[in-house]
């Protein structure tokens, strides 16, 4: 059976999925950009920015100057290789051989698969169409090479699917990026005044290796399908689940305990022979009804200890009513973790993020108050004080940087600064009192001013004066002007409380 490939790019993937998270960006011009050799560089742009003529590459500076009110958003590490595994894990549905393209796109060998959606048109309507109603700008194409169908979803303008032997003549007019060749070789083409493949397609091969080096010959003739190119499909994760049926319905508490140990014994066995934590779990109970009652518990960092899982569902019990009794338990565990174990034992009992005690304690808290209320912060490189921290994922999250000691912060310090009531003796003096949430506050004592800037390749704005006030009981807040003192009473606003 001859062998059929679909390529698919995802052409603004970082920018879509961030769309999807903050959907009031979805009219928003904006870029994500990452620190490369002491410059700001663009690393994605969505399209409304590339509408305004920024693209990835260029410099920050660059771009805010062809869009001033170009948003600026900090570049995620390993976030597209993320996501192009989770799109492939659901590719998978139609077709078994799902395969990442870095940086922006999938190979799907699709062999014998297109006639479940009648033929191919069909087949890559069927699943471009579903990318789209996701939120992701996707095109696709469809040929006998991984190659040609790389080259002409990105580069092709008229059919998508090419016919079988056809891909010659479908690549012939494509410009030589499409080989997916290095940019010392293109441009060393452009300088003959190669513009097409087609232009140097047929000529001798020893000639092109002699001139080009082996890179183009290889690209080119993978291209043809005139040589095999490597195809690593992803695995899909083997799901950690565990059933347990049951002779007699369960209708006490001490039987739903019993079948949770039997189920997290089995579960915590595979977890620690993966060296895997569990992190989250579910436990579905089927009664004879035919209703289903769940619940589920969450780890600050995994762990495949049995006493302490069980423990964690025990918290949840009285939330599960057996009613006439439940037939049927099924536990599910949702997201897991690497886990060394030999780390995890030279640690156990010592006052570290890492010791297991304190991960047990905060889960017992997390169930009984709930998960969201407990977060852990790390300092973050930015000038505005409410941007400078960010939430930890993990206990294991580590600072990119250390926490500003050089100037005063507040113990408490307030999502988004309030508006205050000031009144000043002079325009650039700190305040003699402020009025907050109906209370006046007579100042003591003050500090400051402290100017702190907005970052000129994030937006543009009025600067801040920060000042530490004391007042006559003792309390001690951070309090700013926003911009400059321009005649009547300023802009004031609240920003934190000092112990």
């Amino acid at each position: 059976m001859q062998k059929r490939y679909m390529s698919i790019w995802f052409r603004h993937l970082l920018t879509d999925w961030l769309t999807l998270r903050r959907p009031e960006l979805k009219d928003v011009a904006f870029v994500v950009a990452t620190p490369i050799r002491n410059r700001i560089i663009v690393t994605a742009a969505n399209k409304a920015a590339e509408d305004e003529g920024v693209y990835a590459g260029m410099a920050a500076a660059d771009a805010k100057a062809i869009a001033p009110c170009l948003q600026v958003l900090d570049n995620m590490p390993g976030r597209q290789e993320k996501l192009l595994r989770k799109l492939a894990l659901w590719c998978i549905r139609y077709t078994p051989l799902v395969a990442i393209d870095p940086p922006d796109g999938l190979l799907l060998d699709i062999t014998g698969c297109t006639h479940l959606w009648d033929d191919e048109r069909g087949y890559l309507k069927e699943l471009v169409l579903k990318l789209r109603n996701n939120g992701y700008d996707a095109r696709a194409a469809i040929a006998d090479s991984m190659g040609a169908a790389w080259a002409v979803a990105r580069f092709g303008r008229v059919k998508p699917i090419i016919t079988p032997q056809a891909q010659a003549a479908a690549i012939a007019q494509l410009s030589p990026a499409a080989l997916r060749l290095e940019q010392p070789v293109l441009e060393q083409l452009q300088k003959l005044g190669f513009r097409t493949i087609g232009s140097f397609m047929n000529l001798p091969g020893r000639e092109l290796r002699k001139r080009f080096g082996d890179d183009l010959l290889t690209r080119l003739t993978q291209a043809l399908g005139l040589k095999s190119e490597l195809f690593t499909p992803v695995v899909p994760p083997v799901p950690y689940v565990e059933r347990l049926p049951c002779l007699e319905p369960i209708k006490t508490a001490t039987g739903i305990e019993i079948a949770i140990q039997q189920l997290l014994e089995q579960l915590c066995t595979r977890l620690a022979s993966e060296g895997k934590g569990l992190r989250k779990a579910m436990l579905k109970c089927y009664r004879i009804d035919g209703k289903q009652v769940q619940v589920s518990i969450s780890t600050t960092r995994g762990s495949h200890s049995v006493s302490h899982l069980q423990k964690l569902f025990g918290l949840q019990i009285d939330k599960i009513e057996p009613d006439l009794g439940i037939e049927l338990f099924v536990m599910e565990v949702s997201r897991v973790e690497e886990m060394n174990v030999k780390q995890e034992n030279i640690w156990i009992n010592q006052p570290d993020l890492k010791d297991t005690t304190l991960a047990e304690l905060l889960d017992k808290i997390g169930g009984k108050l709930g998960a969201h209320r407990i977060h852990r912060y790390l300092p973050a490189e930015h000038y505005w004080p409410e941007r400078s921290v960010k939430e930890a994922q993990t206990l294991q999250d580590a600072p990119s940087t250390c926490w500003r000691a050089d100037r005063p912060r507040p113990l408490r310090m307030l999502r988004q600064p309030e508006d205050i009531a000031v009144m000043s003796k002079e325009p650039d003096y700190p305040p003699k009192q402020f009025i907050y949430k109906g209370k006046k506050h007579v100042i003591a004592k003050a500090d400051g001013p402290e100017r702190i800037e907005r970052e000129w390749w994030l937006e543009q704005g009025e600067h801040r004066d920060y000042y530490a006030v004391e007042d006559v009981e003792g309390r001690r807040y951070w309090v700013f002007r926003s911009g400059h003192y321009d005649g009547d009473d300023g802009k004031w606003f609240i920003h934190g409380f000092f112990a």
